[in-house]
């Protein structure tokens, strides 16, 4: 494997462990999981596929995701608007965690 690749795959699972942490545990975790349905975990399942395919990721970019993946899901009859704009904040909001996670 490419050094490259290695290094994404770890920026990947370093993001994914952030944002696993960050949304289901700790003192917001109870509330997450209860709120937690099958297009919110492939929401997010989604942003972090996206995650892992860029190289330096800086706030904008990371974003720039969740915009992006949020206004797919936009589209689907299933998701409520008012859900989709609390979790598409959640999202953007853990931005912080998942950036003291890649150093």
């Amino acid at each position: 494997m490419k050094k490259g690749k290695v290094i994404s795959a770890g920026i990947g699972v370093a993001a994914l462990a952030a944002l696993g942490a960050y949304f289901l545990t700790g003192k917001r975790g109870a509330k997450n999981r209860e709120l937690i349905k099958g297009w919110t975990l492939k929401m997010k399942g989604d942003v972090l596929d996206k995650v892992e395919k860029v190289r330096k990721l800086d706030k904008k970019d990371y974003e720039k995701i969740v915009d992006e993946v949020s206004a797919r899901y936009g589209r689907l009859e299933k998701v409520g608007g008012a859900e989709l704009k609390r979790l598409t904040g959640e999202l953007k909001k853990a931005w912080t965690h998942v950036s003291e996670e890649l150093k």
